[in-house]
């Protein structure tokens, strides 16, 4: 652009150069020319002070923001690895806990079936010797009944058959006497 001023100022000497050729093809008016280029830098320097400067610094913030956003996510996910690493121990040891308790109560069950079987065993047995004495005592009751019973009967049989009244000697002696045979 310098070149083209040195030449355009180098032309009003010539007048006739190719710069002023040029000049006077384009129409090139100098005062408006300086103006707007005075013009322009004033707007470049206001966007630069006023728009550029304010933008940049926004871009800046944003950046930190964005920077700073990414540094948490990564705290975070270490943190939740962390966390899950953590809830994943404790779960390994309540289950753990839980199979151990799990097996002291199956352990424990089982003490205490076997306990009630054995008692239960135990008390049949003694039911069963119960019944068993019950049994024998009721036999043993109902022999003595059914011997005087038969004692009874074969004293009235021999009285009636025999036509006399028997003596109470003599009634002994046929009871033993018949005792003796359902005994054998």
């Amino acid at each position: 652009m310098q070149n083209l001023i040195i030449l355009a100022a180098a032309g009003d000497a010539a007048d006739k150069g190719p710069v002023a050729e040029i000049v006077k093809t384009f129409g090139v008016n100098w005062p408006l020319f300086i103006s707007q280029c005075i013009a322009f830098l004033v707007l470049a320097f206001l966007l630069k002070k006023l728009a550029y400067k304010p933008v940049l610094e926004m871009l800046e913030t944003r950046r930190k923001t964005i920077a700073e956003s990414m540094e948490n996510a990564e705290q975070i996910k270490a943190e939740l690895a962390e966390t899950q690493t953590e809830r994943n121990k404790v779960l390994a040891e309540a289950n753990q806990k839980a199979e151990q308790l799990i097996a002291d109560a199956k352990e424990a069950a089982k003490q205490v079936g076997e306990a009630e079987g054995q008692k239960a065993v135990k008390q049949a047995e003694e039911i069963i010797r119960k019944a068993r004495e019950a049994t024998d005592a009721d036999r043993d009751r109902m022999m003595s009944e059914l011997k005087s019973e038969i004692g009874r009967l074969v004293v009235e049989t021999t009285a009636k058959v025999s036509g006399k009244i028997l003596t109470a000697e003599d009634q002994q002696r046929l009871i033993d006497e018949t005792n003796r045979e359902l005994a054998a």
